[in-house]
């Protein structure tokens, strides 16, 4: 009868010293395209945060600037609607219209894919009825 090899629990064989360490170098080469993916993430929720806020303060940008008493702060108060980092990368259009007040906001979205985006902007505007 002929010898009948039976596996045992630590796997198929003596392993050869040279594969040591090959599923590290495996996963430090998979790294850069793991780090471009959460940084692709990250960019992509700024997008959105800075249309968001940049909706908001044309809101409240053309809600002031509808009202004879206060129109004249319209861009304060659009800025102040924003978050700090947000505002200060701004620019509020002045008021426009007849019967209707429009302001339009356009803000600079922050690049942190080292330039792969450019210098993209968001636009948002506005339309109030005068008071």
């Amino acid at each position: 009868m002929a010898p009948v090899h039976i596996p045992c629990a630590a796997g198929p064989g003596p392993r050869r010293r040279g594969d040591r360490g090959s599923t590290a170098v495996e996963y430090l080469g998979f790294l850069p395209v793991l780090i471009l993916i959460g940084l692709a993430g990250i960019q992509l929720g700024l997008i959105a945060y800075t249309a968001q806020q940049a909706g908001t303060a044309a809101r409240a940008a053309a809600r002031t600037a509808a009202q004879e008493d206060v129109s004249g702060s319209y861009a304060q108060v659009g800025r102040a609607s924003m978050t700090g980092w947000v505002a200060e990368r701004s620019q509020i259009s002045p008021p426009a219209g007849g019967d209707a007040v429009t302001v339009t906001v356009t803000v600079k979205i922050p690049d942190i894919l080292l330039g792969l985006l450019g210098d993209r902007t968001v636009e948002k505007s506005a339309t109030m009825p005068r008071d």
